[in-house]
């Protein structure tokens, strides 16, 4: 079977198209935490934004592969996520929980059929990019846990704290309010976020 006539090829295609979106939103999300001056968590949400876009290039590669000669219109028929709205704390959870669906059920199934259809580089494509799907939603789950526990700048016992933009670091219970050496505001601290 050629690529170009599989349901692997039209999943490379959804896929594509998914991560371009994916790309948007995180940087839509991004601005928001900008907004409210979580200057961290926005470059934590710009990041994944960036891993996103290099999935849809991955997935533009795939598709390319198919045919040497130039590809007509191309069509997507897929659903994609619309839930997040402009409140950070819960587009942090539904990105979260897109996050894990791209994991453990759109690309596993993508990669099953493709390693059923015999496209083993495609199939490892779909895996690899699933395992960096699941990192994206440990973060984004644990941006919104210390968000909302109000432990992101602050712990119950001595923490090394990093400014962002500086690199001052210091070790206390809570993070500065203003970096001692710059004078950046709390949000340039540096975030522990485990990734898997």
């Amino acid at each position: 079977m050629e690529l170009k006539n599989s349901k692997t090829f039209q999943n490379l295609i959804n896929s594509f198209a998914g991560e371009c979106q994916a790309h948007v939103r995180y940087k839509f999300m991004a601005y928001g935490a900008k907004m409210q001056k979580l200057y961290e968590v926005e470059c934590a949400l710009n990041e994944i934004s960036k891993n996103e876009f290099y999935h849809a290039r991955m997935f533009y590669t795939a598709i390319q592969s198919a045919d040497s000669k130039i590809m007509s219109d191309l069509t997507v028929n897929a659903g994609y996520p619309f839930k997040e709205k402009w409140d950070l704390m819960q587009n942090l959870e539904l990105a979260a929980q897109t996050e894990y669906d791209e994991s453990v059920k759109i690309y596993a199934e993508y990669a099953k059929i493709a390693h059923d259809e015999g496209f083993c580089e495609q199939a490892r494509l779909f895996e690899l990019i699933a395992s960096v799907e699941h990192c994206h939603m440990m973060q984004l789950n644990n941006i919104r846990i210390q968000l909302s526990e109000g432990t992101m700048y602050r712990r119950g016992t001595p923490t090394k704290w990093k400014c962002g933009n500086c690199g001052h670091e210091q070790e206390t219970e809570e993070a500065p309010y203003n970096c001692p050496l710059c004078k950046s505001e709390q949000g340039y601290v540096k975030l522990m976020l485990p990734d898997n």
